[in-house]
């Protein structure tokens, strides 16, 4: 096909930056919900972080969920996610509305179980949204075309812990949280998923063959492996999304933990955490054009020495002065995500949707390393200090996948 045939996705590419938009939003305000879960229910640092587990614990179904996408295609996948997302938040609503006078500790585990029904959606959606981004257009540009997806995802994380402020605390202390503040705005939520569920049940959206958008792009046919289990740069990605979950989410989980500990702070952790998003999303957008200029590895090397540098900092100051150094590690973290995925699904042609569900197994880090880390806060002996330090590891290994284990398998051109 010549260049004057290509088909245009412009369309294709705007429905999938609304999906980006979604998951940002739902995610970033599940992780928002930690401070207000940890009062409103009563609850220690390690339960709390218990949020993480449900919702990213969801991704434990990212293969089975890419092979499913590879039998029923993108657009079946990405109304299914949609739909599943809108339930689980219809369902939240009637389980804790329907339960405000019962038990403060079954009411949480209600909430739990709907939040990983939710997530369940959004594994599916993620799923989507990162080969779909990365197919629509020139291979080239696909890095770029990521990093601008996520630069609209992180509109929605600077959003969503201002959404937990003005409605889901409606301008209350978090100190002064119930769970009677959680099912309307959930209510909302779930019926605008299903509405737009429902305008994209309609809608066409165009099929893409990888393999021969691959070959077109190369002007030669490619050869594949026979399995996408044969990919080790794949499996080191997985990894690589695993630990940098811990990275992402670490900041922001650590917050509360860390206020806590530090009582002469002003105010609470959710005022200062779109700070953090905000930092995000400025640097997703910077990020698109500088990746325009810069090799993917030059920039994620940068960014990974830059955001340890800021937690680093943090230790060595005091007061607000360390909060904001860690939050400005969120400008750095901003063009990780999709720089990794974008390494991890190199040269894979048709094996590109299910190495799609193998690299997002990687998000049950969140689900893992998060609780870990509250542990650590709840035992006297090592505290919020160790907790943040933990991150080093992180950082050490998503450095070595950037600049060695990324290659591993690859062919050479």
């Amino acid at each position: 096909m010549s260049q004057n045939q290509r088909p245009n996705y412009t369309f294709a590419l705007i429905v999938v930056f609304i999906v980006c938009f979604l998951i940002g939003f739902i995610t970033t305000m599940n992780n928002s919900m930690i401070e207000f879960c940890k009062n409103a229910f009563q609850l220690n640092n390690f339960q709390s972080q218990l949020v993480n587990s449900a919702f990213y614990g969801a991704y434990i179904m990212s293969i089975p969920f890419g092979f499913m996408m590879s039998k029923i295609g993108y657009k079946s996948t990405l109304v299914l996610g949609l739909a599943v997302v809108g339930v689980g938040f219809v369902i939240n609503y009637l389980c804790i509305s329907g339960n405000l006078d019962g038990d403060v500790s079954t009411t949480y585990w209600m909430f739990l179980a709907c939040m990983f029904v939710v997530a369940l959606g959004i594994v599916m959606l993620q799923l989507v949204a990162n080969p779909y981004v990365m197919v629509l257009g020139s291979p080239e540009k696909g890095a770029f075309r990521m990093t601008l997806s996520q630069a609209l995802n992180s509109v929605a994380t600077t959003v969503a812990p201002i959404f937990i402020l003005s409605v889901i605390l409606n301008g209350k202390d978090a100190k002064d949280a119930v769970p009677g503040d959680i099912p309307m705005p959930y209510l909302g939520l779930g019926i605008f998923t299903l509405v737009l569920c429902a305008i994209l049940f309609f809608l066409k959206l165009p099929n893409i063959n990888e393999e021969e958008q691959a070959a077109e792009a190369s002007g030669k046919e490619k050869h594949y492996k026979s399995s996408v289990f044969k990919y080790p740069h794949v499996w080191l990605g997985a990894l690589a999304i695993f630990m940098y979950m811990g990275i992402e989410i670490g900041i922001p989980s650590m917050l509360a933990g860390y206020f806590e500990a530090n009582k002469q702070l002003p105010g609470q952790a959710t005022d200062y955490l779109w700070l953090y998003w905000g930092g995000m999303m400025v640097g997703r957008f910077v990020g698109a054009a500088v990746l325009s200029k810069f090799q993917p590895r030059a920039i994620l090397t940068v960014c990974l020495v830059c955001g340890a540098a800021c937690v680093g900092v943090s230790f060595f100051l005091s007061g607000m002065a360390a909060v904001y150094a860690m939050l400005a590690a969120g400008l750095f973290h901003s063009v990780m995500w999709p720089l990794i995925f974008n390494l991890g699904l190199q040269e894979l042609g048709p094996h590109t949707k299910a190495a799609s569900g193998i690299i997002n197994l990687g998000v049950i880090g969140a689900a893992t390393l998060t609780p870990i880390m509250g542990m650590v806060v709840d035992t006297p002996a090592l505290g919020i200090g160790v907790a943040i330090c933990m991150m080093f590891i992180y950082y050490a290994y998503v450095l070595w996948f950037c600049n060695w284990g990324s290659k591993v398998g690859l062919s050479k051109n």
